[in-house]
């Protein structure tokens, strides 16, 4: 089987593309809903375990949580500067190494949560990919009134910041298939992080009303988490194989590309059965892999479809137009999260 570290997207692992003429000012399309939208970010360390990629260290993890929010503050940086420079220079993109920090987003930094008791919906980012990828659909459903935790693993993203500098992703160059353990243990890493957001008064969530989605690797975490750890009450699979034996009894959704189809339907034939909850399999047609993140957009915003591999854009981001792709994916995850773990 192919491994969910095939495909990595703009803001993923290192491609060879050819330079942009220039960095048009980027932006990420404006959430629909009642709320303004706060963002913190978190560094957590679970004292309890050891990080599976480096054993000597604690396992610790960055966590961006979204959340309505009295509209105070400035608004962050996308991602970090180091960030981007690792990005663009991975990228081989004549572009200044701040051009990813720029992009536009809607959140404000550290803005006051608005009060009332949230639901809370987790988001795991795919491999190699850190939880930036997914702030398109993070703004949206917090804009719907979820508080919105997304989760990088660290070591299993390429270049995301941590409090001492950048880490890369040790589990992508590990031989002999490492992403069955990983997956195992991405379910231990958002259970910890449900754990000590449920303990944060900084944020009023429902301890009754928990989901989660993820893409690819992420979707197979939210699979493994939703086995592991019952507070899970529906889940999103977008893209992601299912690894091991996989059984549940509540709401699940898996949104499929094409190139998912191919390499991950297998997996998708054989676990359907033992989903005996509410269940869909929908395939998004002329999607890529990657459509339901960030990159597919800004990779167009960029101009740079023409400079990246025939191949490498089909699998990735495929033929359909990157915002309804993206406007679809909010849309079908926030009604999803409503309908099943927030009513």
């Amino acid at each position: 089987m192919v491994s969910v570290a095939v495909i990595a997207g703009l803001l993923g692992a290192p491609a060879v593309a050819s330079a942009a003429p220039a960095a048009p000012a980027l932006s990420l399309p404006a959430p629909e809903g009642p709320f303004p939208i706060g963002v913190r970010t978190l560094h957590l360390t679970d004292q309890q375990r050891a990080d599976p990629w480096m054993p000597e260290k604690r396992r610790e993890l960055m966590v961006n949580v979204w959340y309505p929010a009295v509209p105070l503050g400035r608004a962050p940086l996308y991602m970090t500067n180091a960030e981007s420079a690792a990005a663009v220079a991975g990228r081989k993109l004549d572009l200044p190494p701040d051009t990813l920090s720029k992009v536009r987003i809607h959140s404000r930094e550290n803005a006051p949560s608005l009060p009332g008791r949230r639901p809370l919906v987790l988001l795991s980012p795919g491999a190699g990919n850190n939880r930036i990828t997914l702030t398109s659909v993070a703004e949206h459903l917090a804009a719907q009134g979820f508080v919105v935790a997304g989760i990088d693993h660290a070591y299993e993203a390429w270049a995301t910041e941590f409090p001492d500098g950048l880490r890369q992703c040790v589990a992508c160059t590990r031989p002999n298939g490492p992403w069955p353990a990983a997956i195992a243990n991405r379910a231990i890493d958002t259970s910890f992080v449900v754990d000590t957001l449920l303990k944060d008064r900084r944020w009023s969530i429902d301890a009754r009303k928990i989901g989660m989605a993820g893409h690819s690797a992420g979707g197979s975490a939210t699979a493994a988490t939703m086995v592991a750890d019952r507070r899970i009450k529906a889940g999103v699979n977008v893209d992601g194989p299912f690894y091991g034996t996989v059984s549940l009894d509540r709401p699940l959704l898996l949104l499929a590309s094409p190139i998912g189809e191919k390499h991950f339907g297998p997996t998708w034939d054989e676990t359907w059965p033992r989903l005996t909850g509410p269940k869909e399999r929908f395939l998004v047609k002329d999607s890529g892999h990657s459509s339901v993140t960030d990159a597919a957009l800004l990779v167009d915003q960029l101009g740079l479809r023409p400079q990246i591999p025939p191949t490498e854009v089909e699998n990735q981001y495929g033929s359909i137009d990157s915002r309804k792709a993206l406007d679809f994916f909010r849309d079908r995850l926030t009604g999803f999260f409503k309908q099943w773990s927030a009513r």
